[in-house]
């Protein structure tokens, strides 16, 4: 692929006008192969799989791409360490594999090395920093099974006091003996994974369809609400996949979701000053459970995160509790020199992860806490043929959907082969060395890959575009067009929330809202 490649990647682009005709040509419309109900990483995912083994393809999302639990994660792609922990071996390798295939194939754009640093202070004794060295190394004796390059993810070593604290300066230099230093992967932002899955899908002729609510599913297909227009009708499909996640359970008799509730912070960088590594920050009374502080290289920090059961209804978006934030800010402050309070932090975001609830009734065989329910991912079929899949960690999506589309394919014989997608390259992936020689910002090629000289192009037609929305973060106009051109963003909300992130930040969101307003007006001014 060219350096200078400087178009959207054909046939990937995703608008308002090709969500109106796939829409009306599939609602009421002759049968697809596949219905996917659910658009995020492991729905977005499912869908690629599909379509790249030549199936009809129609997904669907009540909302937009990456509105649920995707959007939410640490935006890690972790190696499997804390399984290998918990005796999951299983899980740990298969977390090591999919990290290295997204880092090496199909996303090396979007999937970077990430330093940590767990600072060695007097909360840490010398028996638990022997351990969780080596821990760190059984993570890269992983990476070797799974056959990750040294490139691609460095060796775990010591650090010394003067090297921790050159690192992360905000530390608290009484009584800090060192530091570990280890690695793992990391997300530009995962919600950019998920536009990605959705482009490269239907690249392949999959029907991404946003703003469609499944009202129920059956074995052959679903009825389906516009939530633009509010038009109801009917999806035919061959193969149904329920990958709804939280609300799987919603959808289909029988399955059991045990909702476990996990909240970052957002924090200013300017705060905590340089910090060029995360922090890996022990919890007290815990062996085997850390807050991470995770710089994003965008003006921000996110500190998380918690593991707290949910009880009740699902909400669309989860709130966060005080004592969420009161949590993380005391175990933060156990380390730091600098003072962190609540008027801090700046905005703070919970994910909803979808562990599914294989416990029996009893209360003797229901875990006590979330954080010790496995995060295997299961495929459930329906007595009349749904497919659900539910658990896992955004790290092994690929693996969820490919077993996903197995399922199908056996249940309804469709005319399919075995997945490729360990071997396909989403969109905007390229080898590391045409990555580097892309003639564009590094923070642009980090987010949109061999499509970042197409961006950067967009911001030099006119000053407007080149220039942030907002001082202190570096969205550009040029990104919002974007988005809403190639990206299936249909309103200001996806825009700010999921396509670019400024909405993590409620006074952010407030102060670009007028910016993107203007520009979807221009968008729209430009298709009329």
């Amino acid at each position: 692929m060219s350096p200078h490649f400087s178009e959207a990647a054909p046939g990937s682009s995703l608008s308002a006008a090709r969500r109106a005709r796939e829409l009306a040509g599939t609602v009421g419309g002759p049968p697809v192969d596949v219905l996917v109900v659910g658009l995020g990483a492991t729905g977005a995912g499912a869908a690629l799989d599909a379509a790249a083994r030549g199936l009809t393809v129609a997904a669907v999302d009540a909302h937009d791409l990456a509105f649920g639990t995707s959007r939410w994660s640490s935006k890690l792609i972790h190696g499997g360490l804390r399984y290998l922990a918990s005796g999951q071996l299983d899980v740990a390798h298969e977390s090591a594999v999919e990290r290295g295939v997204l880092m090496e194939r199909t996303a090396p754009h979007l999937v970077h090395a990430q330093p940590f640093v767990l600072p060695l202070t007097p909360l840490v004794s010398r028996p638990q920093a022997a351990l969780a060295l080596a821990g760190f190394r059984a993570g890269d004796a992983l990476r070797l099974a799974a056959r990750t390059a040294r490139g691609t993810l460095p060796a775990p070593r010591r650090l010394s006091a003067v090297e921790t604290r050159n690192i992360a300066p905000a530390l608290r230099a009484q009584g800090l003996r060192g530091g570990l230093l280890s690695w793992d992967g990391r997300l530009t932002d995962d919600a950019r994974l998920v536009t990605a899955l959705a482009r490269t899908a239907a690249a392949r002729g999959a029907r991404i369809l946003t703003r469609v609510r499944a009202l129920e599913v059956t074995g052959g297909g679903a009825r389906v609400r516009d939530e633009v227009t509010g038009e109801e009708g009917e999806i035919r499909a061959r193969a149904v996949i329920n990958a709804t996640g939280v609300w799987a359970g919603d959808l289909v008799d029988g399955i059991r979701i045990r909702p476990s509730r996990g909240t970052h912070l957002v924090l200013r960088a300017e705060l905590l000053g340089h910090l060029p590594a995360g922090l890996h920050i022990p919890i007290p009374g815990e062996t085997n459970r850390f807050v991470l502080v995770l710089p994003q290289g965008d003006g921000r920090v996110y500190v998380g995160l918690t593991d707290e059961p949910v009880d009740g209804p699902v909400p669309d978006v989860p709130e966060v509790p005080e004592t969420d934030i009161g949590f993380l800010l005391d175990v933060l402050g156990s380390v730091l020199d600098v003072p962190v309070g609540r008027e801090d932090v700046v905005g703070a975001f919970a994910g909803l992860r979808p562990l599914l609830d294989t416990a029996g009734h009893g209360p003797a065989d229901t875990p006590a806490r979330t954080a010790d329910i496995s995060r295997r991912h299961a495929v459930l079929t329906s007595p009349d043929g749904v497919v659900t899949v539910v658990g896992g960690k955004l790290t092994t999506y690929r693996r969820m959907a490919e077993d996903a589309v197995d399922a199908a394919v056996a249940a309804r014989a469709l005319p399919a082969g075995a997945s490729p997608t360990a071997r396909l390259p989403l969109v905007g992936a390229a080898a590391p060395r045409t990555l580097r020689a892309l003639q564009a910002p590094r923070r642009l090629v980090r987010r949109y890959g061999t499509e970042a000289p197409a961006v950067r192009a967009l911001a030099e037609q006119a000053p407007s575009l080149g220039a942030p929305l907002l001082p202190g973060h570096p969205v550009t106009g040029a990104e919002v067009l974007w988005a809403l051109r190639y990206e299936g963003a249909l309103d200001e909300s996806d825009v700010l929330d999921r396509r670019t992130r400024i909405g993590l930040v409620p006074t952010d969101r407030a102060a670009a809202l007028e910016a993107v307003r203007e520009l979807m007006d221009r968008v729209t001014a430009d298709r009329d």
